[in-house]
């Protein structure tokens, strides 16, 4: 039971890692001139960096911004709630407040990579998706898989 609580405190502890790094790195979008994220864009050849600005596209993006971030909040409140729950929770009872938590960070991560997915560079030929899109979608099913175990997970001696 000590192994299994391990491996599932690591992947809700790299999935938190994961979740951060994917909201605050800059590399949602490259092209061979420039990369952007859901906060900025930077321009490598003069070091420089701007607010991401989208003229008819502006409420998706804070709709994506929104949605990480609380990915990222839920995920810190699932972990804190495990934490408080192992301690506190009766022999036999189920991990659901923490489950919970972590389905709506999924529900979350989902909503952004979608948003970012239909809305953003569809039409654009030169570009490609960056690692920080990649590991948002990568957190869509490590939330979900650790949301369904903490749901089905019995504290035990």
């Amino acid at each position: 039971m000590l192994l299994l609580l391990l491996a599932i405190f690591l992947l809700h502890l790299s999935t938190i890692i994961f979740l951060i790094i994917s909201t605050a790195n800059s590399v949602w979008w490259s092209t061979d001139t420039y990369s952007m994220d859901i906060w900025k864009q930077c321009f490598p050849g003069n070091n420089t960096c701007a607010p991401v600005v989208y003229k008819d596209l502006d409420d998706c993006l804070q709709a994506v911004q929104a949605s990480m971030v609380l990915a990222v909040i839920f995920s810190c409140c699932g972990f804190f709630v495990f934490m408080c729950q192992l301690f506190t929770l009766k022999i036999g009872h189920r991990f659901i407040f923490t489950g919970v938590f972590q389905l709506l960070s999924c529900l979350c991560v989902v909503i952004a990579a979608t948003i970012y997915t239909i809305y953003f560079h569809s039409k654009e030929q030169t570009g490609w998706y960056g690692s920080s899109y990649i590991l948002a979608w990568l957190c869509f099913p490590l939330t979900l898989i650790s949301g369904v175990i903490y749901a089905i997970l019995r504290k035990r001696d």
